[in-house]
Protein backbone atom coordinates (compact mmCIF):
# COMPACT_ATOMS: atom_id res chain seq x y z
CA UNK A 1 0.00 0.00 0.00
CA UNK A 2 1.08 3.77 0.71
CA UNK A 3 4.63 4.66 0.54
CA UNK A 4 4.37 8.82 0.24
CA UNK A 5 2.29 10.96 1.48
CA UNK A 6 -0.16 11.40 -1.29
CA UNK A 7 0.05 8.63 -3.62
CA UNK A 8 -0.15 4.67 -3.19
CA UNK A 9 2.56 2.94 -5.09
CA UNK A 10 1.91 3.47 -8.84
CA UNK A 11 3.81 0.19 -10.10
CA UNK A 12 1.22 -1.35 -7.69
CA UNK A 13 -1.89 0.05 -7.70
CA UNK A 14 -2.59 1.80 -11.35
CA UNK A 15 -2.81 -0.47 -14.47
CA UNK A 16 0.04 -0.97 -16.40
CA UNK A 17 0.43 0.70 -19.64
CA UNK A 18 -1.94 -1.75 -21.21
CA UNK A 19 -4.15 -4.63 -20.30
CA UNK A 20 -3.64 -7.87 -20.52
CA UNK A 21 -5.82 -11.31 -20.60
CA UNK A 22 -6.80 -12.87 -17.68
CA UNK A 23 -4.85 -16.11 -17.38
CA UNK A 24 -6.62 -19.34 -15.71
CA UNK A 25 -4.79 -20.59 -12.52
CA UNK A 26 -2.69 -23.15 -12.46
CA UNK A 27 -3.66 -24.51 -15.75
CA UNK A 28 -6.39 -27.19 -15.82
CA UNK A 29 -6.71 -26.98 -12.23
CA UNK A 30 -10.32 -26.31 -11.48
CA UNK A 31 -11.14 -23.51 -8.88
CA UNK A 32 -12.61 -25.88 -6.44
CA UNK A 33 -9.32 -28.08 -6.96
CA UNK A 34 -7.03 -25.40 -6.54
CA UNK A 35 -8.57 -24.15 -3.25
CA UNK A 36 -8.70 -27.88 -1.83
CA UNK A 37 -4.87 -27.72 -2.33
CA UNK A 38 -4.50 -24.05 -0.87
CA UNK A 39 -6.69 -25.43 2.23
CA UNK A 40 -4.22 -28.23 2.60
CA UNK A 41 -1.55 -25.37 2.15
CA UNK A 42 -3.15 -23.79 4.98
CA UNK A 43 -3.49 -26.65 7.56
CA UNK A 44 0.51 -26.47 7.56
CA UNK A 45 0.58 -22.81 7.38
CA UNK A 46 -1.10 -22.35 10.51
CA UNK A 47 0.64 -25.43 12.13
CA UNK A 48 2.58 -23.42 14.27
CA UNK A 49 0.14 -20.77 15.29
CA UNK A 50 -2.37 -23.71 16.55
CA UNK A 51 0.77 -25.45 18.71
CA UNK A 52 1.08 -21.75 20.56
CA UNK A 53 -2.53 -20.57 21.06
CA UNK A 54 -2.06 -21.88 24.91
CA UNK A 55 0.32 -18.94 25.56
CA UNK A 56 -1.76 -16.50 23.38
CA UNK A 57 -4.16 -15.04 26.21
CA UNK A 58 -6.24 -11.94 26.16
CA UNK A 59 -9.74 -10.49 26.54
CA UNK A 60 -12.82 -12.07 25.64
CA UNK A 61 -15.08 -8.84 24.94
CA UNK A 62 -15.48 -7.29 22.24
CA UNK A 63 -17.71 -4.88 20.41
CA UNK A 64 -20.37 -6.55 18.01
CA UNK A 65 -19.09 -5.03 14.76
CA UNK A 66 -20.66 -3.33 12.08
CA UNK A 67 -24.43 -4.98 11.05
CA UNK A 68 -25.76 -6.43 7.83
CA UNK A 69 -25.96 -2.66 6.48
CA UNK A 70 -23.54 -0.64 4.18
CA UNK A 71 -20.11 -1.26 5.12
CA UNK A 72 -18.70 2.45 4.93
CA UNK A 73 -14.68 2.37 6.37
CA UNK A 74 -11.80 4.75 6.42
CA UNK A 75 -8.25 3.62 6.35
CA UNK A 76 -6.28 5.05 8.77
CA UNK A 77 -2.44 4.48 7.71
CA UNK A 78 0.93 4.42 9.12
CA UNK A 79 1.38 7.95 7.66
CA UNK A 80 -1.29 9.21 9.77
CA UNK A 81 -0.63 7.04 12.77
CA UNK A 82 2.98 8.44 12.30
CA UNK A 83 1.90 12.28 12.97
CA UNK A 84 0.17 11.60 16.26
CA UNK A 85 1.72 12.33 19.66
CA UNK A 86 3.31 9.49 21.40
CA UNK A 87 4.90 11.55 24.19
CA UNK A 88 1.90 10.30 26.41
CA UNK A 89 -1.26 8.52 26.48
CA UNK A 90 -3.20 11.48 26.92
CA UNK A 91 -2.08 13.50 24.34
CA UNK A 92 -2.65 10.43 21.93
CA UNK A 93 -6.03 10.07 23.20
CA UNK A 94 -6.92 13.38 22.34
CA UNK A 95 -5.71 12.89 18.87
CA UNK A 96 -7.03 9.48 18.78
CA UNK A 97 -10.88 11.19 19.69
CA UNK A 98 -10.45 13.61 17.09
CA UNK A 99 -9.92 11.19 14.52
CA UNK A 100 -12.58 9.12 15.69
CA UNK A 101 -15.37 11.53 16.06
CA UNK A 102 -14.61 12.92 12.17
CA UNK A 103 -14.91 9.48 10.87
CA UNK A 104 -18.11 9.13 12.58
CA UNK A 105 -19.27 12.58 11.70
CA UNK A 106 -18.53 11.63 8.44
CA UNK A 107 -21.02 8.82 8.81
CA UNK A 108 -18.80 5.99 8.45
CA UNK A 109 -18.97 2.82 10.37
CA UNK A 110 -15.89 1.23 10.38
CA UNK A 111 -12.06 2.04 10.48
CA UNK A 112 -9.05 0.13 9.18
CA UNK A 113 -6.23 1.12 11.38
CA UNK A 114 -2.59 0.01 10.10
CA UNK A 115 -1.54 -1.33 13.18
CA UNK A 116 1.43 -3.73 11.78
CA UNK A 117 2.96 -2.38 8.67
CA UNK A 118 6.42 -2.92 8.82
CA UNK A 119 6.87 -6.47 10.21
CA UNK A 120 6.14 -4.47 13.67
CA UNK A 121 3.47 -3.30 15.55
CA UNK A 122 1.29 -0.70 17.45
CA UNK A 123 0.72 -2.87 20.49
CA UNK A 124 3.16 -5.23 22.82
CA UNK A 125 3.52 -8.46 20.87
CA UNK A 126 5.18 -11.42 21.51
CA UNK A 127 6.17 -11.49 18.36
CA UNK A 128 6.97 -8.32 16.57
CA UNK A 129 8.83 -5.61 17.66
CA UNK A 130 7.68 -1.91 18.81
CA UNK A 131 6.86 -0.24 15.30
CA UNK A 132 9.00 3.02 14.44
CA UNK A 133 5.65 4.92 14.33
CA UNK A 134 5.47 5.24 17.75
CA UNK A 135 8.89 6.66 18.65
CA UNK A 136 11.20 7.04 15.58
CA UNK A 137 13.00 3.87 16.58
CA UNK A 138 11.35 0.29 15.90
CA UNK A 139 11.49 -1.98 18.88
CA UNK A 140 11.85 1.28 21.58
CA UNK A 141 8.48 0.76 23.88
CA UNK A 142 6.30 4.31 24.02
CA UNK A 143 5.12 3.36 27.68
CA UNK A 144 1.61 3.13 26.28
CA UNK A 145 -0.70 0.80 24.14
CA UNK A 146 -1.77 3.06 21.06
CA UNK A 147 -3.76 -0.09 20.09
CA UNK A 148 -6.05 -0.10 23.43
CA UNK A 149 -6.61 3.18 22.92
CA UNK A 150 -7.55 3.62 19.28
CA UNK A 151 -9.82 0.73 19.99
CA UNK A 152 -11.55 2.30 23.28
CA UNK A 153 -11.99 5.50 21.14
CA UNK A 154 -13.84 3.91 18.26
CA UNK A 155 -15.74 1.45 20.50
CA UNK A 156 -17.39 4.77 22.35
CA UNK A 157 -18.25 6.28 18.92
CA UNK A 158 -19.79 2.80 17.75
CA UNK A 159 -17.00 2.54 14.82
CA UNK A 160 -16.18 -1.17 14.06
CA UNK A 161 -11.78 -1.65 14.25
CA UNK A 162 -10.67 -3.95 12.04
CA UNK A 163 -6.81 -4.75 12.36
CA UNK A 164 -4.82 -3.77 9.19
CA UNK A 165 -1.72 -5.58 8.81
CA UNK A 166 0.84 -5.56 5.84
CA UNK A 167 2.01 -9.62 5.70
CA UNK A 168 4.90 -9.70 4.46
CA UNK A 169 6.79 -6.45 3.87
CA UNK A 170 9.54 -5.71 6.48
CA UNK A 171 11.02 -2.72 4.88
CA UNK A 172 9.89 -0.26 1.53
CA UNK A 173 13.33 0.69 1.28
CA UNK A 174 16.34 1.24 2.43
CA UNK A 175 15.49 4.19 4.96
CA UNK A 176 11.73 3.00 5.52
CA UNK A 177 12.40 1.99 8.39
CA UNK A 178 15.30 3.40 8.97
CA UNK A 179 16.97 1.44 11.60
CA UNK A 180 15.12 -2.50 12.19
CA UNK A 181 15.21 -3.80 15.48
CA UNK A 182 16.75 -6.59 17.33
CA UNK A 183 13.95 -8.52 17.06
CA UNK A 184 12.55 -7.78 13.31
CA UNK A 185 11.84 -11.11 11.59
CA UNK A 186 14.76 -9.59 9.10
CA UNK A 187 17.61 -9.97 11.87
CA UNK A 188 15.92 -13.24 13.86
CA UNK A 189 15.17 -15.16 10.65
CA UNK A 190 17.10 -14.03 7.28
CA UNK A 191 16.52 -16.83 5.52
CA UNK A 192 12.87 -15.97 5.32
CA UNK A 193 13.97 -12.66 3.64
CA UNK A 194 14.26 -11.49 0.29
CA UNK A 195 15.44 -8.37 -0.94
CA UNK A 196 13.88 -6.04 -3.72
CA UNK A 197 14.71 -2.74 -4.83
CA UNK A 198 16.36 -2.07 -1.89
CA UNK A 199 12.98 -3.12 0.50
CA UNK A 200 12.69 -6.45 2.93
CA UNK A 201 9.75 -8.66 2.81
CA UNK A 202 8.96 -12.42 3.41
CA UNK A 203 9.51 -15.25 0.90
CA UNK A 204 5.38 -16.22 0.01
CA UNK A 205 7.06 -19.66 -0.97
CA UNK A 206 8.41 -20.41 2.44
CA UNK A 207 5.96 -21.83 4.67
CA UNK A 208 7.34 -21.08 8.08
CA UNK A 209 7.36 -17.57 7.59
CA UNK A 210 3.50 -17.94 6.37
CA UNK A 211 2.98 -19.87 9.85
CA UNK A 212 4.50 -16.62 11.59
CA UNK A 213 2.02 -14.16 10.09
CA UNK A 214 -0.80 -16.49 11.19
CA UNK A 215 0.32 -16.77 14.71
CA UNK A 216 0.43 -12.97 14.05
CA UNK A 217 -3.04 -13.01 13.26
CA UNK A 218 -4.07 -15.23 16.05
CA UNK A 219 -2.34 -13.16 18.94
CA UNK A 220 -3.85 -9.86 17.36
CA UNK A 221 -7.47 -11.34 17.75
CA UNK A 222 -6.67 -13.11 20.88
CA UNK A 223 -5.28 -10.21 22.90
CA UNK A 224 -7.40 -7.71 21.30
CA UNK A 225 -10.78 -7.15 20.93
CA UNK A 226 -11.12 -6.09 16.89
CA UNK A 227 -13.83 -6.34 15.07
CA UNK A 228 -11.77 -7.79 12.31
CA UNK A 229 -8.45 -8.38 10.63
CA UNK A 230 -7.64 -6.75 6.97
CA UNK A 231 -4.81 -7.20 4.59
CA UNK A 232 -2.60 -5.27 2.89
CA UNK A 233 -2.50 -5.60 -1.03
CA UNK A 234 1.25 -6.35 -1.37
CA UNK A 235 2.04 -10.25 -1.78
CA UNK A 236 4.72 -11.07 -3.64
CA UNK A 237 6.81 -8.46 -4.22
CA UNK A 238 8.21 -8.94 -7.38
CA UNK A 239 7.75 -11.44 -10.49
CA UNK A 240 11.36 -12.56 -10.83
CA UNK A 241 11.86 -16.44 -10.53
CA UNK A 242 14.94 -16.06 -8.48
CA UNK A 243 13.41 -15.16 -5.22
CA UNK A 244 11.67 -18.60 -4.83
CA UNK A 245 13.54 -20.33 -7.37
CA UNK A 246 14.85 -23.40 -5.10
CA UNK A 247 11.44 -23.36 -3.33
CA UNK A 248 9.46 -23.88 -7.07
CA UNK A 249 12.26 -26.25 -7.82
CA UNK A 250 11.37 -28.56 -4.30
CA UNK A 251 8.06 -28.08 -4.99
CA UNK A 252 7.89 -30.01 -8.19
CA UNK A 253 5.13 -27.91 -10.01
CA UNK A 254 5.22 -27.37 -13.62
CA UNK A 255 3.00 -23.59 -13.51
CA UNK A 256 5.56 -20.62 -11.28
CA UNK A 257 2.51 -18.45 -11.66
CA UNK A 258 -0.18 -20.96 -10.32
CA UNK A 259 2.58 -22.57 -7.63
CA UNK A 260 2.68 -18.74 -6.80
CA UNK A 261 -1.16 -18.22 -6.36
CA UNK A 262 -1.74 -21.37 -4.04
CA UNK A 263 1.20 -20.14 -1.48
CA UNK A 264 -0.67 -16.54 -1.55
CA UNK A 265 -3.50 -18.50 -0.97
CA UNK A 266 -2.58 -20.55 1.81
CA UNK A 267 -1.56 -17.98 3.77
CA UNK A 268 -4.61 -15.58 3.44
CA UNK A 269 -7.07 -19.00 3.56
CA UNK A 270 -4.95 -19.99 7.30
CA UNK A 271 -5.20 -16.25 8.50
CA UNK A 272 -9.23 -16.21 7.77
CA UNK A 273 -9.38 -19.95 9.38
CA UNK A 274 -7.52 -18.41 12.64
CA UNK A 275 -9.77 -15.34 12.79
CA UNK A 276 -12.69 -17.47 12.46
CA UNK A 277 -11.38 -19.87 15.20
CA UNK A 278 -11.36 -17.41 17.90
CA UNK A 279 -14.56 -15.95 16.76
CA UNK A 280 -16.81 -16.67 13.92
CA UNK A 281 -18.63 -13.33 14.07
CA UNK A 282 -14.91 -11.21 13.52
CA UNK A 283 -14.41 -10.17 9.48
CA UNK A 284 -11.47 -10.70 7.51
CA UNK A 285 -11.27 -8.78 4.23
CA UNK A 286 -8.53 -7.93 1.93
CA UNK A 287 -7.91 -5.48 -0.18
CA UNK A 288 -6.30 -6.06 -3.77
CA UNK A 289 -5.21 -3.98 -6.50
CA UNK A 290 -8.10 -2.69 -8.69
CA UNK A 291 -6.64 -3.80 -12.09
CA UNK A 292 -7.66 -7.90 -11.87
CA UNK A 293 -5.18 -9.12 -14.20
CA UNK A 294 -2.13 -7.22 -11.56
CA UNK A 295 -3.48 -9.38 -8.73
CA UNK A 296 -3.71 -12.76 -10.88
CA UNK A 297 -0.44 -11.97 -12.47
CA UNK A 298 2.07 -9.66 -10.79
CA UNK A 299 0.79 -10.34 -6.84
CA UNK A 300 -0.37 -13.87 -7.82
CA UNK A 301 -3.33 -13.25 -5.67
CA UNK A 302 -6.60 -15.18 -7.22
CA UNK A 303 -9.16 -12.45 -6.54
CA UNK A 304 -11.64 -14.72 -9.19
CA UNK A 305 -10.83 -17.54 -6.47
CA UNK A 306 -11.16 -15.53 -3.27
CA UNK A 307 -14.59 -14.12 -4.59
CA UNK A 308 -16.12 -17.51 -5.08
CA UNK A 309 -15.17 -19.70 -2.52
CA UNK A 310 -17.84 -20.40 0.07
CA UNK A 311 -18.37 -22.64 3.21
CA UNK A 312 -15.39 -24.82 4.48
CA UNK A 313 -13.90 -23.35 1.29
CA UNK A 314 -14.06 -19.52 2.17
CA UNK A 315 -10.87 -17.70 1.75
CA UNK A 316 -12.03 -14.16 2.77
CA UNK A 317 -15.35 -12.31 4.14
CA UNK A 318 -15.07 -9.46 1.72
CA UNK A 319 -12.63 -7.95 -0.79
CA UNK A 320 -12.43 -4.08 -1.34
CA UNK A 321 -10.60 -3.88 -4.48
CA UNK A 322 -8.22 -0.27 -4.98
CA UNK A 323 -10.64 1.44 -8.02
CA UNK A 324 -8.94 5.03 -7.86
CA UNK A 325 -9.76 5.80 -10.98
CA UNK A 326 -12.63 8.55 -12.14
CA UNK A 327 -14.96 8.33 -14.73
CA UNK A 328 -13.74 8.68 -18.19
CA UNK A 329 -10.08 7.61 -17.08
CA UNK A 330 -7.68 6.98 -19.87
CA UNK A 331 -4.40 4.73 -20.73
CA UNK A 332 -2.24 6.00 -22.87
CA UNK A 333 -3.54 2.98 -24.94
CA UNK A 334 -6.67 4.70 -25.41
CA UNK A 335 -8.12 2.00 -23.56
CA UNK A 336 -10.75 2.67 -21.04
CA UNK A 337 -10.78 -0.28 -19.26
CA UNK A 338 -10.02 1.23 -16.20
CA UNK A 339 -12.16 3.97 -15.91
CA UNK A 340 -14.58 4.02 -12.75
CA UNK A 341 -17.62 3.70 -15.11
CA UNK A 342 -15.99 0.30 -16.27
CA UNK A 343 -13.92 -1.09 -14.08
CA UNK A 344 -16.97 -1.34 -11.44
CA UNK A 345 -19.42 -2.85 -13.35
CA UNK A 346 -16.38 -5.59 -14.12
CA UNK A 347 -15.40 -6.49 -10.36
CA UNK A 348 -19.42 -6.57 -9.62
CA UNK A 349 -20.28 -9.34 -12.54
CA UNK A 350 -17.13 -11.52 -10.88
CA UNK A 351 -18.76 -14.73 -9.67
CA UNK A 352 -19.56 -14.51 -5.56
CA UNK A 353 -20.18 -17.05 -3.27
CA UNK A 354 -20.09 -15.95 0.32
CA UNK A 355 -17.49 -13.24 -0.68
CA UNK A 356 -18.81 -9.56 -0.24
CA UNK A 357 -17.68 -7.20 -2.59
CA UNK A 358 -17.01 -3.34 -1.13
CA UNK A 359 -15.19 -1.10 -2.91
CA UNK A 360 -12.01 1.11 -2.24
CA UNK A 361 -12.12 5.03 -3.18
CA UNK A 362 -9.70 7.18 -3.80
CA UNK A 363 -9.79 10.23 -1.69
CA UNK A 364 -5.77 10.69 -2.29
CA UNK A 365 -6.72 11.97 -5.57
CA UNK A 366 -8.90 14.76 -5.23
CA UNK A 367 -6.89 17.97 -6.51
CA UNK A 368 -4.27 16.10 -8.26
CA UNK A 369 -6.50 13.78 -10.52
CA UNK A 370 -5.87 10.55 -11.44
CA UNK A 371 -3.17 10.44 -14.04
CA UNK A 372 -4.58 9.50 -16.94
CA UNK A 373 -3.95 10.66 -20.53
CA UNK A 374 -7.30 12.58 -21.26
CA UNK A 375 -7.77 15.76 -20.43
CA UNK A 376 -9.90 15.57 -17.80
CA UNK A 377 -7.83 13.98 -15.30
CA UNK A 378 -7.49 16.60 -12.85
CA UNK A 379 -10.66 18.45 -13.52
CA UNK A 380 -13.15 14.91 -12.74
CA UNK A 381 -11.09 14.97 -9.12
CA UNK A 382 -11.55 18.86 -8.79
CA UNK A 383 -15.78 19.23 -8.40
CA UNK A 384 -15.56 18.68 -4.78
CA UNK A 385 -18.15 15.49 -4.84
CA UNK A 386 -16.14 13.02 -6.89
CA UNK A 387 -16.56 10.37 -4.05
CA UNK A 388 -20.09 11.10 -3.30
CA UNK A 389 -20.80 10.39 -6.82
CA UNK A 390 -19.28 7.74 -7.39
CA UNK A 391 -20.74 6.19 -3.80
CA UNK A 392 -24.00 6.79 -5.53
CA UNK A 393 -23.51 4.83 -8.37
CA UNK A 394 -21.81 1.83 -6.27
CA UNK A 395 -24.89 1.38 -4.30
CA UNK A 396 -27.02 1.66 -7.76
CA UNK A 397 -25.15 -1.08 -8.90
CA UNK A 398 -25.35 -2.77 -5.75
CA UNK A 399 -21.97 -3.27 -4.15
CA UNK A 400 -21.86 -3.79 -0.02
CA UNK A 401 -19.86 -0.14 0.68
CA UNK A 402 -17.31 1.38 0.37
CA UNK A 403 -13.63 2.08 1.71
CA UNK A 404 -11.86 5.80 1.45
CA UNK A 405 -7.99 5.77 1.36
CA UNK A 406 -6.90 7.61 3.13
CA UNK A 407 -7.91 9.87 6.24
CA UNK A 408 -5.22 12.46 5.68
CA UNK A 409 -6.88 13.27 2.29
CA UNK A 410 -10.58 14.61 3.82
CA UNK A 411 -9.18 15.93 7.11
CA UNK A 412 -6.47 18.37 7.36
CA UNK A 413 -4.93 18.32 3.67
CA UNK A 414 -3.20 20.66 3.51
CA UNK A 415 -2.63 20.75 -0.86
CA UNK A 416 -6.28 20.97 -1.25
CA UNK A 417 -7.91 22.29 1.81
CA UNK A 418 -11.18 23.63 0.46
CA UNK A 419 -11.74 20.39 -1.59
CA UNK A 420 -11.35 18.35 0.94
CA UNK A 421 -14.18 20.14 2.90
CA UNK A 422 -16.37 19.94 -0.05
CA UNK A 423 -16.02 16.06 -0.67
CA UNK A 424 -16.97 15.43 3.71
CA UNK A 425 -19.63 17.44 3.26
CA UNK A 426 -20.93 15.69 -0.06
CA UNK A 427 -20.35 12.37 1.79
CA UNK A 428 -22.25 13.66 4.74
CA UNK A 429 -25.36 13.83 3.03
CA UNK A 430 -24.92 11.07 0.86
CA UNK A 431 -24.34 8.96 4.46
CA UNK A 432 -26.56 11.07 6.12
CA UNK A 433 -30.19 8.66 7.27
CA UNK A 434 -33.22 9.08 5.24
Amino acid sequence: MPQTKNTRTTTRTAPRGRSRGRKKSGGKVTRRAFLAGAGAAAVGAGALWLSRQSWITGPESRSSGPGAGEYRAMWISYIELQGMDYASAEGFRAQAAAMMDNCAALGLNTVLVQVRPFGDALYPSALYPWSHICTGTQGVDPGFDPLDILLTEAHNRGLSLEGWINPYRLRATASSPAQLAAENLANTHPEWVVEVNGGLYLNPAIPEAAAYVVEGVAELVRNYPVDGVHFDDYFYPTTDPSIDAAQFAASGAADLAGWRRQNVTALVKAAHDAVKAKDPTLRFGVSPQGNPDNDLNQQYSDVYAWLEASGEEAVVDYLCPQLYWGYGYRLSSGSDRFAYENILPEWLAMPRGSAALYIGLGAWRIGDGDGGSDENSVARWSTGRALADQVADLRAQGAGGYALYRYGSLFGNEAWPQLAGAECAALTEANAPE
